[in-house]
């Protein structure tokens, strides 16, 4: 381990070297790993970036590793590296970055592995599957000084950052609570049988640090994020979205309080995470008191102050309502997915400043790796960590049945034993997060 750390690090050195001594037209070369589902939104959005060289991917599965490539080859006239083992991946010291989108239990580990090779990191969210790994995450980043951006896109929306702006101005006086809406369509995933592994998928490399379980497809592609092992539910898969954007929002860091509540219903299924959850946030940032609620319903729902109602709106019925909520003494402000925001002014809630416009997370990850300043990004591991805490502190708070007080200092849940075992779990060998800090 410790010779393959000194030539991992040796190649991001080297690596380092070349590219501040590259011209500004020089591309960057990135790789993409995980490929199904939000990994081709990966792929998608850096063939059409013009400073970037799309040169390789990775996954475990083997149908999908060639059907990836064939895209990219399609959209790039190129045919990238291909590789099933990050680890082998990360020895090509031409690489400069790598953009992960695999399933959450892997993503701090493989990020740590990605900074320790000398590489820039876009992961998506959450960073990490539980708490240690939230710290472990940011503490490579900064051991290793890479450049690692969490995939919280709405943090490159341009409308959002008004909005976040116009807060911050005062627009909807002082700001005291916000709410997180996470009211998604999901269906039943059913029952599945144990069954042999697929033919040329590397499933202990897709276990990586969870615990050894026999192969089933519901703890496979898409379906792994309604177990505990590899996933944490509908807070951590569309939730963590909205969870970030109302932190952001209301300009706080760490609860000091959190209480949720919730279970699985309606269906009979091999789901383990709840369907329906609703988590109460108390922050006590500079002696300012403020609140934050998030929910979680997975059926039929009603649209709250005009969120999701765009597409009802042209003739097509939207069951999602996926948005924020911020209230104000002046106002109240409505956030609909990732770039439109509306507000509402005075008692007679006269209608105030709106506005839609997107951004791009992957070209600002991109700049940011050019120009080698950190500041830059838009959702910086740190902020990313931040948020992916609320996420596990609800988790936790719901398995334990009880409310849960967090200190920031200490990083620990007060007195509380059983939850603060809850902020690790116990690591296969060789794919063993390290303490960092």
């Amino acid at each position: 381990m410790n010779r393959r750390h000194f030539i991992m690090t040796s190649a991001g050195a080297l690596a380092a070297a070349r590219r501040a001594s590259s011209s500004p037209s020089d591309k960057v070369r990135i790789a993409c790993v995980g490929l199904r589902g939000r990994g081709k939104d990966h792929i998608n959005g850096y063939a059409k970036l013009q400073n970037v060289d799309l040169v390789a991917l990775c996954d475990v599965d083997e149908a999908v590793l060639n059907k990836a490539a064939g895209k990219v080859e399609e959209l790039t006239q190129k045919r990238p590296a291909t590789y099933s083992d990050l680890r082998k991946l990360l020895e090509d010291k031409s690489i400069d970055a790598i953009s992960i989108a695999t399933p959450n239990h892997s993503h701090t580990l493989q990020t740590i592995w990605a900074c320790q090779a000398g590489k820039d990191v876009y992961v998506e969210k959450p960073c990490a599957h539980n708490m240690f790994e939230a710290k472990q995450i940011v503490a490579a980043a900064r051991k290793y000084d890479r450049i690692v951006q969490q995939g919280s896109q709405s943090r490159s929306s341009v409308a959002l950052q008004e909005a976040v702006q116009k807060m911050r101005d005062g627009l909807i006086g002082e700001v005291y609570m916000a709410r997180g809406l996470c009211f998604k369509w999901r269906d039943t995933i059913g029952h599945t049988p144990a069954e042999p592994v697929p033919a040329g998928v590397d499933y202990d490399l897709w276990l990586g640090p969870a615990a050894k379980h026999e192969f089933t497809r519901n703890r496979f592609h898409y379906n792994w994020h309604w177990f505990w092992e590899y996933g944490n539910g509908d807070l951590g898969n569309q939730g963590i979205h909205e969870l970030d954007i109302a932190r952001w929002g209301l300009g706080v860091t760490y609860p000091t309080k959190v209480s949720a509540i919730g279970g699985h219903f309606m269906f009979d299924d091999d789901q383990e995470t709840p369907n329906t959850i609703m988590a109460n946030y108390e922050f006590n940032d500079g002696g300012k008191k403020k609140m934050m609620e998030f929910e979680v319903r997975h059926w039929m729902s009603n649209h709250e102050g005009g969120i999701g109602e765009a597409k009802s709106k042209s003739g097509k019925i939207d069951p999602n309502t996926i948005g924020n909520l911020f209230y104000g003494s002046k106002g109240y402000m409505a956030i609909d997915g990732y770039s439109t925001y509306k507000t509402w002014l005075g008692k007679e809630q006269e209608p105030g400043p709106e506005r839609t416009a997107g951004g791009n997370h992957f070209q600002n990850f991109i700049d940011a790796v050019r120009s080698r300043k950190r500041a830059g990004l838009t959702a910086e591991i740190a902020e990313g960590a931040i948020s992916t805490t609320l996420i596990h502190l609800a988790n936790i708070s719901y398995r334990l049945g009880r409310t849960v007080n967090f200190d920031a200092a200490s990083y620990a849940c007060v007195g509380d034993k059983d939850a603060n075992e809850m902020f690790t779990r116990h690591y296969r060998q060789g794919f063993v997060v390290p303490k960092l800090a």
